[in-house]
């Protein structure tokens, strides 16, 4: 996530539960949509502050701010918290008190990828168990409000062993793309100046999301709706043996 924001987005923790047919190139867009505005935002804010006189932390903490109420704003709005936004908010809330508390720039900076290794980790360990987290905000974007699909998801999730494996593949890929980013940005926070780390952060995690999203749309998301597809046509339990 990029160093100016205390909010990380997870994919898909906002996917609106889409009532009209979308193809899946408008589904990706307002999948990242979100992700978009806290990257943009906060950068934008953060240099503005810097030019206007702030101190490094002071534009650090401020532009952190229009993203956590976009964030809160989000679940006020549809009125509900699934397991994968609720961890969003809380860890980014805990951080970002801890950082302003301690008041050190490089931490603000550092903060951010904590946040995105207890994301990824959370992630990670919801799919190894079989109830994989991010389910709650990929169902909506494949089923596309459409009963058929998910019926056809229902089915699938409880017959098909290669539906449930897909599914698992989607939120690996995700967890293992955040702790990834945690790794690379934590050293950057601890070796390179905060100047430097401001834009390099927004780079990382722009390549990560990106990267995150073709890997998982790839091996868990397209066959997944492939499945989903064919089941809705059929109109029968789906083959355990598929």
């Amino acid at each position: 996530m990029t160093s100016p924001s205390a909010t990380v987005t997870a994919p898909l923790a906002d996917a609106p539960a889409a009532t009209a047919p979308h193809t899946p190139r408008n589904a990706l867009l307002d999948s990242l949509m979100p992700l978009l505005v806290d990257v943009a935002v906060p950068l934008a804010s953060y240099y503005a502050l810097k030019a206007a006189g702030l101190s490094t932390f002071a534009a650090l903490a401020w532009s952190s701010v229009l993203p956590a109420v976009r964030t809160g704003w989000s679940v006020l709005r549809r009125r509900r918290l699934n397991g994968l936004a609720a961890l969003i908010v809380t860890v980014n809330a805990v951080s970002l008190l801890t950082s302003l508390m301690v008041g050190n720039p490089r931490l603000m900076v550092a903060k951010d990828s904590g946040v995105s290794s207890i994301i990824g980790l959370m992630i990670l360990v919801t799919a190894l168990k079989g109830q994989p987290m991010m389910t709650a905000g990929l169902r909506p974007v494949l089923v596309k409000g459409d009963a058929a699909k998910d019926a056809a998801w229902q089915r699938l999730a409880a017959g098909s062993a290669a539906f449930r494996r897909a599914e698992i593949r989607f939120s690996a890929v995700w967890g293992a793309a955040l702790l990834g980013e945690c790794v690379v940005r934590a050293v950057g926070a601890c070796t390179l100046p905060v100047e430097t780390m401001v834009w390099l952060g927004t780079v990382i995690m722009v390549v990560t999301m990106v990267s995150a999203f073709m890997v998982s749309g790839r091996v868990g998301a397209v066959p997944m709706q492939g499945m989903i597809a064919e089941e809705a046509g059929a109109g029968k339990p789906a083959d355990t043996a598929r």
